[in-house]
């Protein structure tokens, strides 16, 4: 039979070993971004996000075939507009434009 200690010893190590391997799937599903993380092939995609402010942003989605603009704050969720034809493509590459397109939109609203 073992000692008391030696079997304590025996269970915390291998308790903590079963906590390190739940803390690294769980690390390593995060950084994976595994679909049954991220809602599998929604409807709604953020595109691109632009931050203005500490907690303030904007967000250019992507909803079925349409794309519009949101303000987000901490507290509050704003359609800025919605895009006439799409600025960015299915790969993303287009930052250039989102900026462009970004800068038209808000001289338009401004202009309300």
């Amino acid at each position: 039979m073992m000692a008391p200690e030696l079997n304590l010893a025996t269970t915390l190590a291998s308790l903590l070993l079963v906590i390190a391997v739940i803390v690294l799937l769980a690390w390593l599903m995060k950084r994976m971004k595994l679909p049954g993380l991220q809602g599998g092939d929604s409807a709604i995609r953020i595109l691109r996000q632009m931050p203005v402010g500490q907690k303030e942003r904007i967000v250019l989605l992507q909803v079925g075939e349409e794309q519009m603009l949101v303000g987000v704050t901490q507290h509050n969720i704003s359609l800025l507009g919605k895009l006439d034809s799409p600025i960015v493509t299915e790969t993303g590459q287009d930052g250039a434009e989102f900026a462009s397109q970004l800068g038209k939109l808000l001289r338009k609203n401004d202009k309300n």
